[in-house]
This record gives structure tokens, C-alpha cells and sequence, in this order.
């Protein structure tokens, strides 16, 4: 099943995805937002098979599927190149934070910043936590899993790099694509062997597949849940290929009228377009 957070008519709801139609599932239960369904129906997710339509999928503005998460930890890089060698395994991740207010959602702007020319995209698999965990085993760590998505990991590179820690950088309103959906975690149980594309202006720049993630996401969840307790609704954005537009020779970074497309098998597309910061907020 396909969830997903929406605007309709200036409401915020959310709902499941049936045929090109939204059930609005807000409507149903009376739960706030997904966060809180995830929570409530954890187990039973991906059962509303006989959910029906309310309206149309072009009825709807998406918003980023968890709005409001309380947490959204980032991994840095995190594949091995498309070749046969697989590069030498750090001790641990380098792992940074993003704020709900950096997300948008499924076609709609990402902000380029006033401030910076060095605006780039980078294309990763997010995790959407299920159920409250604390010192998860990696052997039970899908169990954890409410479901998967797309995340386009924007990064203002200049404000990055101004010291070693990324958290300027990675936080700039809406400059971050989280979307279009949720699929949940009943269609697609092992996150392993899924293939990963990101395309600017249709141009292939990234591509690779989660049996190549350094750390792989069973790993994350049980090393996250180490230092901090994960609740439903906290995203996992489990690292970018190469590709990105700082690691090209020479850089290539974007500019207002860009489309980019991060394509995730068995997932989906999102897909934002780069506008001006003023105009990302109108």
C-alpha cells in the first residue's frame, strides 16, 4: 500500500493511494497526521485494500510524507562503486540531522538558496520507523519498518563545508524532496537488490542498488537506536551514490529551472523542480 501525506483545499490530511485516487484516510479515523496512524495501525498497514477513492490524485498538493517527524537522521555517501571492488568499510557512518521545515514534498520547488551557487541533489532511499525501539538487534531491525521512500538529500555545499559538521548546509527550507509516498513495509520486505536512478533535466547522474550500501539499513536502524530512542514516524535517509554534482569534474551544481528525478524500484519517482528561493515561498 502507497500512503501519503496532502493538502486538499488548503486541509492537511493524509491517506492511501487507490488506483490514481486518494482515500483520505484522516477522514476515516480521525488520526492528526500519518506519524500518529503508523503508530496507532502499525500492524495493520497495508490492509485497507478496500479502501475507495475520495478524489483524484491531481486534486491533491503533496507534502513530504511525514511532515512533522521528530526526527530525521542522514547518512553521508554510504555505496560502494558500480564496479566488482567494494571500497574498504569505515568503523561507523558519518551521520548528520535534518529539520522537518528542510523537507518539500513530491512536485513541488525545492528553494535554492539567496546565499549559494552550490545547490546540488543527492539521490537515497528513506526508512520510515513503525514502532518505538531502543537498542534494536540488527537481526530484528525490518521489524521496525513501517515502509520506504524517496528523499532528494539537497545539500548548499559552501554552507556544508564551513566546518566539520554538516548541519548548515543540510537545513535550508525546502530544499530537500521527500516523497511521493510511503510504500509500506508488507509489499516490500527485504529493502536489499532495489535499483536507485537520479536524473537532472532527464540526464542519468546517479545510479546504483541497495545490495551495495556500505552500511546496510538493518545495520543503521540497530546502530541508530543505540544513541537515541526511534519512534514512529522518524526518518532513516540511508546515503547518497556518487554522482552528485560536487563530486563531478568539473562540479555541476543547479540552477533555477532544474528537474530532478530520484527513481527507487518498487518505490517510485519523486520529482521537485529548483526554483528561486523567494519564489519556492509564494
Amino acid at each position: 500500500m502507497r500512503y501519503l501525506s496532502f493538502l486538499r483545499n488548503g486541509r492537511a490530511s493524509y491517506g492511501c493511494v487507490v488506483n490514481e485516487g486518494v482515500c483520505d484516510l484522516r477522514k476515516r479515523t480521525g488520526y492528526p497526521d500519518l506519524a500518529t496512524h503508523i503508530s496507532r495501525r502499525f500492524d495493520a498497514l497495508g490492509t485497507e485494500n478496500d479502501a475507495s477513492a475520495d478524489f483524484a490524485l491531481a486534486e491533491i498538493q503533496y507534502l513530504p510524507v511525514i511532515p512533522n517527524p521528530s526526527k530525521v537522521l542522514c547518512v553521508a555517501t554510504n555505496y560502494h562503486g558500480s564496479d566488482e571492488v567494494r571500497n574498504e568499510r569505515p568503523d561507523y557512518p558519518l551521520l548528520f540531522t535534518r529539520f522537518a521545515a528542510s523537507q518539500t514534498g513530491h512536485c513541488q520547488p525545492l528553494a535554492k538558496p539567496n546565499l549559494s551557487e552550490k545547490f546540488d541533489y543527492e539521490g537515497e532511499v528513506a526508512v520510515i520507523i513503525g514502532r518505538t525501539g531502543r537498542h534494536i538487534a540488527e537481526a530484528d531491525a525490518l521489524s521496525y519498518v513501517a515502509g520506504y521512500s524517496c528523499f532528494n538529500d539537497g545539500s548548499v555545499r559552501d554552507w556544508q563545508k564551513h566546518s566539520t559538521q554538516f548541519t548548515p548546509g543540510k537545513n535550508f527550507a525546502r530544499t530537500a524532496g521527500f516523497g511521493p509516498w510511503m510504500v509500506s513495509a508488507d509489499e516490500l520486505s527485504d529493502p536489499a537488490g532495489l535499483e536507485l536512478r537520479t536524473r537532472v533535466n532527464g540526464e542519468v547522474r546517479q545510479t546504483n542498488n541497495t545490495n551495495r550500501l556500505i552500511f546496510t539499513i538493518p545495520w543503521l536502524i540497530s546502530y541508530v537506536s543505540c544513541f537515541t530512542i526511534l519512534d514512529p514516524g522518524d526518518v532513516i535517509v540511508t546515503g547518497t551514490p556518487s554522482g552528485f554534482g560536487s563530486s563531478l569534474k568539473p562540479p555541476v551544481f543547479l540552477n533555477v529551472g532544474d528537474v530532478i528525478e530520484v527513481e527507487i524500484e518498487k518505490i517510485g519517482t519523486l520529482r521537485n523542480h529548483v526554483a528561486a528561493e523567494n519564489d519556492a515561498f509564494r
